[in-house]
This record gives C-alpha cells, structure tokens and sequence, in this order.
C-alpha cells in the first residue's frame, strides 16, 4: 500500500444475502455467526503432568436474518419444507456479501447445507409505528470468508 493511502473500513449497513434458488431484497439484519472449536484434553499414563490440547469438533453458530414482512412466501416457504420433512430439499448454499461505496462485493461468508431451524412471525400492535419484521433462524454445516 502506498505511504498515506487511507484504508477504511467497510460499513455495515451495504450487503447482500443470496440464498440458492431464494431471491429477496430488503434485509434490515443479517447475524453472522461465530465458529468455535473446544479443546480435548489428553494426557497418556507415561507423559508429563500437564495434559495436551487437541483440535475438537468444529461448531457454526446460526445465521439469522432479519426483514420488514411483504407478500413475499420464499423464506417462510423455505422453513414450511422442513417443517413438513422435505430437509433434503431444503438445504441450500447461502452467502452474506459486504458491498462498498461503488456497490463493488468487497468480501463474503459463504455458508453450507444451510436450512431454516427457526421461523419467528412479527409482533404486531395497533398503536405502533415500526415496521412489521420476520425472522429466520438457518442452521449450517460449514462457514468460510472469501474475497
């Protein structure tokens, strides 16, 4: 990088989700999750006292999506399927892209066999002034960052 050129960071609030098969705009929250890996503790009868820590299982958080309702039926349609037993169906690869200033994908998290565990309907209240937001809950098997 050339002395005294500026790097800022990406804003938050310029992304995309795309979701196989799955076209809808308007997000106003995308989670994205953490990915963790506890330690095992082993120690053979023969070692030292301290124990050694070995790599355990990988473990994804959910992603969770977050938009102001329309008549739009894909993503609650996308949860119904697995309500109904249809998960084979229902698995789908998924990416949350950051955008800058040009609209330009900057970077991305690219999610796998991702499907909706979770489907949460709007509160509504007549003496309100917010808009009416659904939520969804997808599950995945596998997380990584791209670009």
């Amino acid at each position: 990088m050339p002395a005294g050129k500026r790097k800022d960071p990406y804003q938050n609030f310029r992304f995309l989700v795309e979701i196989d098969g799955i076209t809808q705009a308007g997000f106003r929250e995308v989670t994205i999750p953490d990915t963790a890996q506890d330690p095992i503790e082993y120690r053979e009868g023969n070692e030292a006292i301290t124990v050694r820590k070995l790599p355990g299982l990988i473990k994804y958080g959910n992603v969770t999506l977050k938009w102001g309702i329309t008549d739009s039926l894909d993503l609650y349609n996308w949860r119904k399927d697995v309500e109904d037993g249809k998960i084979k169906d229902a698995r789908k690869n998924m990416a949350v892209v950051v955008l800058n200033d040009e609209a330009n994908s900057v970077t991305r998290w690219e999610f796998s066999q991702a499907w909706p565990t979770r489907y949460d309907a709007p509160d509504l209240n007549a003496t309100g002034n917010e808009i009416a937001i659904e939520t969804l809950e997808i599950a995945h098997e596998g997380m990584k960052r791209t670009q």
